[in-house]
């Protein structure tokens, strides 16, 4: 059995291949070709919890077991522990151990780009990252392999972690602004450039803030441990919301109107009906929701913003596996 640490498994997961990967295993699964079951969820002490996700194609099969821990930052240990192991699934042969965290941080934030690809109406940006954790900086940098971005805001509690957010960002050749108001530190003056190295795209005028962002942005990503909403309902009429930081029934990033007022798409129907806090709290129609290997058949036009909210699906842990294993 080959074993892949963080480094390779991110390696093995290009983010523009896996979107097309998980575009190619959700029409799998449209067709009734890919078993995925519910996750099972165990709650752990200090609100901390067990994710155990399987999933099959028939000719792999793959188990994601994940444990979250909220307390851990506090300690200074990572957020997300794990491993997902594939095998064959005729003679059940372990192939590879595949690094957890990496795996979900890649094919949640490639989902989002295949989401962005077929749903935004300005799908070039900017971008707005609420949030600067793992799945933010995955986010950032899959939109800008896959989509282009050029100019990025970062809004987040943790000032230290936005500005080192957006110094990698800007190493990748974005211009990447953290908005006034983020952490307690105050901004940069305007025109103060320190901190650029060479080869980095300049830092642009920092001191703007999160109004003057939902002004331009065409791309946002929620992606915070936050209980409450994190974005204010004043969005573009032509924005495109990803929604990947909250899988409880209880908590939302996003507020009730706003969710109201959006087209609705998800990476899994049946995980949203559990797990969705976003829709569940703001008591949508579930008529209005359509999966996302439903919106593969042709671009979708929305008149208003759309909301794209993923919870996680082993179909996505199973679309990283097969690219990994050179499957797809």
């Amino acid at each position: 059995m080959h074993i892949f640490d963080a480094a390779r498994t991110a390696e093995l997961l290009p983010y523009g291949p896996l979107a097309d990967a998980v575009a190619r295993t959700l029409a799998l699964k449209a067709q009734g070709l890919v078993t995925a079951p519910e996750r099972l969820s165990v709650l752990l002490p200090g609100g901390a919890v067990l994710l155990v996700m399987p999933a099959s194609d028939g000719k792999i099969a793959i188990t994601k077991m994940v444990t979250v821990h909220p307390g851990n930052a506090a300690r200074g240990l990572p957020l997300i522990r794990g491993e997902a192991v594939v095998l064959d699934a005729v003679t059940g042969e372990r192939l590879a151990m595949l690094d957890g965290p990496a795996v979900t941080a890649r094919r949640t934030a490639s989902a989002s780009l295949l989401a962005a690809r077929l749903l935004a109406q300005k799908p070039g940006g900017p971008l707005l990252l609420l949030g600067a954790g793992v799945q933010a900086k995955a986010h950032g940098e899959a939109f800008m392999a896959g989509l282009g971005v050029t100019e990025v805001f970062i809004s987040a509690r943790n000032r230290a972690a936005a500005e080192a957010l957006a110094s990698h960002l800007r190493g990748l050749g974005a211009a990447a602004v953290v908005l006034a108001g983020a952490g307690q530190k105050p901004g940069l003056t305007p025109g103060n450039t320190a901190g650029n190295t060479p080869g980095q795209a300049p830092c642009q005028t920092e001191g703007q803030t999160l109004d003057h962002a939902l002004e331009r942005a065409t791309l946002i990503v929620t992606a915070t441990a936050s209980p409450v909403p994190v974005l204010p309902e004043t969005v573009r009429d032509d924005a495109f919301i990803a929604a990947v930081g909250s899988f409880s029934p209880g908590v939302a990033e996003i507020p009730a109107g706003l969710v109201r007022r959006c087209a609705l798409y998800v990476d899994s129907l049946e995980g949203a009906h559990a797990e969705a806090g976003d829709l569940l709290l703001a008591g949508v129609d579930w008529r209005r929701v359509t999966p996302l290997e439903l919106a593969l058949a042709g671009r979708e036009h929305a008149d208003g913003p759309v909301l794209y909210k993923s919870v996680g699906h082993a179909a996505l842990d199973l679309a990283a596996a097969r690219l990994a294993l050179g499957l797809t």
